[in-house]
């Protein structure tokens, strides 16, 4: 059986393992940006996940010339009217300047109302095309303080009541069982063998 390739639409490392992980044992061999040369800059233009998502995958699908899978994802908090959102990402040059941002906007809200939910969206790309997208949501509050050393962003500020662990406190395999990414990587699973066998 021929391995299908793909290329993830990231050069984050950390999104790189976590989404290798999800597809151990698929039969499909995902190929990192910084595993291809002369790729091009990956802009994020637009207000939803969904339109970012696509743009990115069709991006890397036409440079490559191989499917391609592109992400975006965020946290939504509703006390900040939705904020970070799509520029989660961008709140901070680093993770501890992006949760210290993000915990300094929420000093004053009460921890009932610290309700937040982790988004992420997939789109699936294939020269000009679009076939597939799907979405993952994990439910959770942001904690007053960071909690654990795992997972990276501003997991160690989500707190993930089912389990009573934030993200960062979970092992890989319990956080990919819950997490926003592994609910869209599963809902994607089940389709994504017969849409890559159908490509030339």
């Amino acid at each position: 059986m021929v391995m299908k390739q793909l290329v993830l639409a990231s050069g984050n490392s950390d999104k790189l393992r976590e989404v290798r992980q999800l597809l151990a044992g698929s039969g499909i061999q995902l190929i990192g940006l910084n595993e291809m040369s002369g790729t091009p800059q990956l802009t994020e233009p637009f207000d939803t996940f969904a339109e970012n998502a696509s743009h990115k995958a069709l991006v890397i699908a036409r440079h490559s010339h191989l499917p391609a899978l592109a992400d975006d994802s965020g946290l939504v908090v509703e006390a900040l009217d939705g904020r970070p959102g799509v520029h989660s990402s961008r709140y901070g040059q680093t993770d501890q300047e992006r949760i210290e941002r993000l915990l300094a906007e929420l000093m004053d809200v009460p921890p009932e109302r610290r309700v937040a939910r982790f988004v992420c969206v997939l789109a699936l790309a294939h020269g000009d095309d679009i076939i597939g997208m799907w979405e993952g949501v994990a439910e959770g509050i942001i904690t007053a303080e960071p909690h654990g050393t795992s997972g990276f962003g501003y997991d160690p500020v989500f707190y993930y009541p089912p389990l009573r662990l934030t993200f960062a406190e979970m092992l890989p395999e319990q956080k990919n069982s819950v997490s926003h990414r592994g609910h869209a990587l599963r809902a994607m699973s089940g389709q994504l063998p017969q849409l890559l066998a159908a490509l030339v």
